[in-house]
């Protein structure tokens, strides 16, 4: 029997790993900006052409690479920040994956042109699919400018899996954006297809986080700090007037690099209980700096998920110095009695009386119960008994007693002939009598399921009614959103609104679909572009479904409020007319049955 174990090539090897790290261009522009980063680069610019598929390109002034570091840097398990086992414990850099450039240069053509400080030429390096097919010296000025061109060129399988467009370049905007709110201190641009997207500055964090998101959210944000023997933390959280139900901004760092944490996320949110409504969310911005040694990085193939040694202590920590700065700001300055001197209040004293009392003329034997008739006189009415005013109205013969009684009986009959059909319970149920049992309906998602469905009628049909604002409102999306707004503008025209670009992410919303007043219009639209880039609509029917569900929701009776029963019996109609009665489009139950031997079983 021939032996079947055998190596695989490097070739073949390299593609595999590239499969663990390099997921999609978002992926590429990461690892390249972070080397860029470790190199102790000031200056970082990244170039995308059709959303990374053909070419992604970083240029950085960083410290460069000789013609033989330049060739080991695409070599497996190559790297410049691991010497011996120990160091992956202490790591003070974005990564050390050495089969990240090696990855990268398997699934794409890489040009590398990169020059070390105190040398007179630089190198320029040819890769395709692993295949070293140039190197030579040239001309160039300090720091490295990768060039990947035709991502997943020689795995077909890969590229088609890709998204659209529209979700890559999201995606590419999102993993940049992470990497540019950690360091303030780097200058950063980003062009797509010639077209800049980002020009950020040198600054603070501060100041970056506004760069990035808009001059809106620096009215939102509140400092928190700390420093303690286990972390430092610090960075800043919304005001509870800022929560909204989609797209947050929340970011966590941990020495300079972003991670998802559910246990630390819910920390956050449980120090604004009773501040915010259920379900909405808050932007946050926080920062940890943590000994290297007390975390490990390498738990997840991304390095976003991490593991802390004093999780719950760095828990309380947290949720302290978020109540800490949420209590400052709620703080109002008290009076202070403990003053050295006499405070400065004026003293009433008699000799400065200068007003008089006023005196008010009145007669205090007057009652006018018991003199009708000069109070009638005086009114010049010559009516002195009142019995006699209201005589003819009050029954005063038996049998007209009799027909009183008649009329009130059969009044009482036509009540309860309009007896209401519908109960409501608490504000959030309608309850109803059918033949089965008792059905219960969630008065607020059987209202989004009418909804919904109506505006895709209409969408289907000409599109909803609009209707002008008369002072338009204006909103700002980062250009991660911008994207996205972009692709569903059409479909948002069309659904009745009306947005003009006034530039810099700020748009002005002239017009809105009728029918919806008393709603927050800038955050409905926040939110409908936030849920279609969640969504990754990738047609337009994923764009209308989107569009649709999110205005549903938001013009959608609330839980809490109150119905009369013609209310509840117009819901109850129009849910039943709907195209699925049981679910809302997300999957939720909207109405249940509580037959009728389960009651007596209860009952006994």
């Amino acid at each position: 029997m021939s032996d079947v174990i055998q190596l695989l090539p490097d070739s073949v090897a390299n593609q595999i790993a590239a499969g663990e790290v390099i997921q999609r261009p978002a992926s590429v522009v990461k690892e390249l900006v972070e080397n860029a980063i470790d190199a102790g680069a000031t200056i970082i610019n990244v170039v995308i052409v059709d959303a990374g598929r053909t070419l992604i390109q970083v240029i950085d002034n960083g410290r460069g690479m000789t013609g033989t570091d330049a060739r080991l840097a695409f070599e497996r398990h190559a790297t410049s920040k691991i010497r011996k086992a120990d160091d992956l414990f202490a790591l003070h850099t974005m990564g050390f994956r050495g089969e990240a450039l090696a990855s990268i240069a398997a699934v794409a053509q890489v040009e590398l042109k990169t020059r070390a400080e105190g040398d007179d030429i630089g190198t320029r390096l040819s890769i395709s699919g692993s295949r070293v097919t140039g190197q030579e010296p040239v001309s160039c000025p300090v720091g490295s400018n990768f060039s990947v061109q035709n991502l997943f060129f020689n795995v077909p399988v890969r590229r088609k899996f890709l998204k659209s467009n529209t979700t890559e370049l999201n995606n590419i905007l999102t993993a940049f954006e992470r990497i540019a709110l950690v360091y303030p201190q780097v200058e950063f641009t980003l062009h797509n297809n010639g077209v800049e997207v980002f020009n950020l500055k040198q600054g603070n964090i501060h100041q970056r986080i506004v760069d990035i998101f808009g001059k809106k959210i620096n009215q939102e944000l509140l400092p928190v700090n700390v420093d303690t023997a286990v972390c430092r933390i610090s960075g800043f959280v919304g005001k509870p007037e800022s929560a909204r139900r989609k797209g947050p901004h929340q970011y966590l760092f941990v020495n300079g690099r972003y991670m998802k944490h559910g246990f630390f996320h819910k920390g956050v949110m449980q120090s604004y209980e009773r501040l915010i409504a259920v379900g909405d969310q808050i932007p946050y911005f926080i920062y940890f700096n943590v000994e290297p040694e007390n975390i490990d990085v390498n738990i997840h193939p991304t390095k976003t998920e991490i593991k802390f040694d004093n999780e719950v202590a760095i828990w309380q920590i947290l949720t302290a110095a978020v109540k800490d700065a949420l209590g400052r700001f709620n703080d109002v300055t008290a009076i202070d009695f403990n003053v050295e001197g006499k405070p400065d209040i004026p003293v009433f004293t008699p000799s400065e009386d200068i007003f008089s009392i006023p005196k008010v003329d009145y007669n205090p034997h007057y009652n006018p119960f018991k003199d009708t008739s000069r109070a009638s006189s005086r009114n010049g009415d010559a009516t002195h008994n009142w019995e006699k005013l209201y005589g003819e109205s009050m029954p005063e013969k038996p049998e007209e007693k009799g027909m009183f009684d008649e009329e009130q009986s059969s009044v009482s009959g036509i009540i309860e002939e309009k007896a209401p059909t519908h109960y409501q319970y608490k504000g959030c149920y309608i309850m109803t009598a059918v033949k089965s049992g008792l059905m219960i309906i969630d008065q607020e998602r059987a209202h989004v399921r009418i909804l919904y469905d109506r505006y895709m009628r209409q969408m289907a049909d000409n599109g909803l009614r609009s209707q002008k604002v008369l002072f338009p409102e204006t909103v700002q999306f980062p250009p991660s959103d911008i994207v996205m707004l972009q692709k569903v503008m059409s479909e948002m025209t069309h659904l009745g609104f009306e947005l003009t670009d006034l530039r810099s992410g700020t748009y002005a919303v002239n017009a809105v679909p009728a029918g919806i007043d008393g709603i927050n219009v800038g955050a409905l639209i926040k939110d409908m572009v936030s849920s279609a880039v969640e969504s990754g609509c990738s047609d337009t029917a994923d764009i209308n479904h989107s569009l649709a569900m999110s205005l549903a929701r938001s013009a959608a009776i609330p839980q809490g409020q109150v119905l009369s029963n013609d209310e509840m019996e117009t819901i109850v109609n129009e849910l039943f007319a709907t195209t699925n009665v049981n679910y809302t489009p997300d999957g939720k139950q909207i109405l249940c049955i509580l037959k009728q031997r389960d009651i007596e079983q209860m009952l006994g």
